[in-house]
């Protein structure tokens, strides 16, 4: 047993984990005429099913309408309707947030990865992974810089995945799926009391496989998961969880398919520079506990522990240079090299805060204080193989008319070249306090300050590098009404340089990367939550990135550096939710982004831009989701779409735009739920992201539908 697992045991034995509260509390019904039920009824249909009342991205539960940031709450229902199974599938219906690549996305203009799961660091799927929905009960996002809360990261926002915790009623589900490209899985859960008001425990299971539309790749998922609920007393739980991933994905180190600098694609979007025996996989334990007190009176606490370990091995072929072998001025072929790699990570993170109401004459002040401790190893055995143009074995491969199985890591030897090992420490934790001014019933002042420190290490070359930094939010609101609230807000965070950048003999070391927003806007919960909505305007400036100081000369041949680059980012977002009539639920999102480089060297380039433009980054993009309940018939008709506006790619090719369409209908018979899923059902051919010339775009998904079967009980 690892060094990490003994002290994550012994924190459970003191803590035994539980997990962020994942409903609203609810209350008894008040009692109401029979003129009065239906109306009753069209409010807790449409909460259950997109909306929830409460979220705790904000490091405590709370309601949105209290938060002076926009937040967006993507509930289980959700999930189900459109048929999720991993992160990609939700991207479109969160304003400001578009597809980049596996698991990144763009965020208010800015490209970012990093992900936390009930409010805390160690994301099990590192590398080329993307992130699990089955045992996910909500995903919370906070837009907008959250230093203070959350500790360094982008400032395009937070996302937060809040998974599932056993229940105190028992309750199960078995589904069965079956689709086009050979899809086919299931999956089952269970939850309920062991010990009737004491112990709750639940147990899931989960498998699919599918063929993908690119050639030789497909994609194998399972995830094991299991829970207990200890009930201390009627203020103390305590969760402990374990969920065991395992994704095998042959041929699937994907890059994107060639295309020319007007965005047309070079080659069917079915191409794949991958052999039949290229593979990615990855294999991911999580361990993770928490305690939670919440006595009456307004105060709480809550003490976590997540500890997690991945392992992940991928062979797979590299697009290298495109090639014009007909001399017709249209490149057709393109060279590859071959990479070897395995990769390892664990991490360990622990969190706790206190939160109670101090009441002061008209006053009351809600104070959080907490603090977060997270420490990550990683390492990686890398080697490659290059093309025959430069003294190496991999074969060039057709954009046309590609032959496989001439290539392989079998076939070049591998094992006769060693391993390059490189590998890295990162250590960081923070204390933070907040107040929330509660004045009358009006109006609320929230404001923070997180101090923190962090650590990076080399471990191979043993450079390292440690520092400290402080982070602010503040913020005003003003109910014009119980259900509309008017908030202005100011946050920032900050992101530490590289340690190869903070190294004496470039200039460094050098403060971080700082990121701060002003940000206002309005939020509703009309007509008793059946109209939820948020508009939001915001601007982002992102200082101090690093850049060559041509003023100085190089050093031993290497350029100086110098903290000289920005980037502004300017939008607008709206969100709404409604239901319209008893049966009609809609959900429309829209957001708008002009993200420019504003100040760097001439002749230079900022990391994920082209000029002065972002990549990826589109100006427009909107989502909508609508479902109608026809009740006679026992069946729902659900329908959206996405519209994702021109973008620019890492070699100033255009990256057109695209709008699809998804539809579901689901019916409803005695014995169960059937399921009809369709997704992009005009079948367009469309470019997800731009990757340059040389590594293609990223293609969209073409016509797919799956058929699932949902038995609860």
């Amino acid at each position: 047993m690892s060094y990490y697992k003994r002290v994550l045991w012994l924190s459970a034995a003191a803590l035994l984990l539980p997990q962020v509260p994942a409903l609203a509390q609810t209350s008894q019904p008040p009692q109401v005429a029979a003129a009065d039920l239906e109306e009753i009824v069209v409010m807790g249909r449409v909460q259950k099913l997109y909306r929830a009342e409460e979220t705790t991205v904000g490091k405590m539960p709370g309601n949105p309408l209290d938060i002076p940031q926009a937040v967006q709450v993507l509930t289980r229902q959700l999930m189900e309707d459109q048929g999720a199974r991993d992160a990609t599938d939700l991207y479109r219906n969160i304003s400001g947030i578009s597809f980049f690549s596996y698991a990144g996305v763009t965020f208010r203009g800015f490209r970012q990865e990093g992900v936390y799961y009930d409010g805390m660091r160690g994301d099990p799927f590192i590398g080329f992974s993307v992130p699990q929905l089955f045992n996910i009960a909500r995903i919370e996002v906070l837009k907008g810089p959250a230093g203070m809360l959350y500790g360094p990261a982008s400032p395009g926002g937070t996302i937060n995945y809040v998974s599932k915790t056993p229940r105190d009623t028992f309750s199960g589900e078995l589904k069965l799926i079956g689709g086009d490209y050979n899809r086919y899985g299931g999956s089952a859960e269970v939850t309920g009391p062991i010990v009737a008001g004491k112990l709750d425990g639940r147990a899931g299971f989960f498998y699919e496989k599918k063929d993908s539309f690119r050639m030789n790749a497909e994609n194998r998922a399972l995830i094991g998961d299991a829970g207990l609920t200890y009930r201390v007393n009627d203020d103390i739980d305590a969760i402990a969880q374990y969920t065991h991933y395992d994704q095998n994905l042959p041929g699937n180190r994907l890059r994107g398919v060639q295309v020319n600098m007007n965005g047309d694609f070079l080659s069917p979007i079915t191409w794949n520079h991958n052999e039949p025996t290229d593979f990615l996989t990855t294999k991911s334990d999580v361990y993770q506990g928490r305690v939670t007190w919440r006595p009456d009176g307004g105060f709480g606490a809550e003490a976590a522990v997540r500890y997690f370990e991945a392992r992940e091995a991928q062979e797979y072929h590299e697009q290298r240079d495109l090639l014009d072998t007909n001399a017709d001025g249209v490149a057709d072929t393109i060279t590859r090299e071959f990479r070897d790699q395995r990769r390892t990570a664990d991490g360990l993170a622990f969190s706790g805060n206190v939160r109670g109401d101090v009441p002061m004459g008209a006053v009351n002040n809600r104070i959080l204080l907490g603090a977060d401790w997270y420490e990550e190893n990683t390492s990686q055995l890398s080697r490659t193989f290059l093309d025959p143009t430069r003294g190496g074995p991999v074969p060039n491969l057709s954009l046309i008319n590609p032959v496989y199985g001439i290539g392989g890591g079998s076939k070049y030897n591998v094992s006769s070249r060693p391993y390059t090992l490189s590998a890295a420490q990162s250590r960081r934790w923070g204390i933070y306090l907040q107040d929330q001014v509660l004045i009358g019933e009006q109006f609320i002042v929230v404001g923070g300050i997180r101090h923190d420190g962090f650590y990076d290490v080399n471990k191979v070359s043993n450079v390292n590098f440690k520092n400290d930094d402080q982070t602010y939010r503040v913020g005003a609101i003003y109910k014009v009404q119980p259900d509309i609230s008017v908030y202005a807000s100011w946050s920032d965070t900050f992101e530490t340089q590289t340690a190869a950048n903070q190294d004496p003999s470039v200039g460094g070391p050098f403060d971080p990367i700082r990121g701060s927003q002003i940000e206002g806007g309005v939020k509703t919960a009309l007509m008793d939550g059946r109209i939820q909505g948020n508009a939001a305007i915001y601007r982002i400036v992102r200082e101090n990135i690093l850049q060559t100081d041509t003023t100085r000369p190089p050093v031993n041949g290497r350029n100086q550096l110098a903290p000289i680059g920005e980037v502004t980012a300017k939008g607008f977002e709206f969100d709404l939710a409604a239901d319209v009539t008893p049966d009609w639920v809609l959900t429309f999102n829209y957001g708008y982004n002009d993200t420019r480089v504003t100040d760097t060297v001439t002749g230079q380039a900022i990391t994920n831009a082209v000029g002065d433009r972002f990549v990826n980054a589109p100006k427009h993009k909107l989502g909508f989701w609508s479902r109608y309940q026809v009740e006679s018939i026992r069946t729902a008709f659900a329908f959206g779409g996405e519209h994702v506006s021109e973008r620019v790619g890492f070699d100033r090719e255009r990256v057109k735009p695209y709008t699809v369409f998804d539809a579901t209908v689901i019916k409803t018979f005695d014995f169960a739920e059937v399921m009809l899923r369709v997704e992009n059902v005009f079948d367009k051919v469309y470019a997800a992201s731009g990757f340059g010339l040389r590594n293609g775009a990223f293609p969209g998904e073409p016509r797919t539908f799956f058929v699932e079967i949902r038995k609860s009980f």
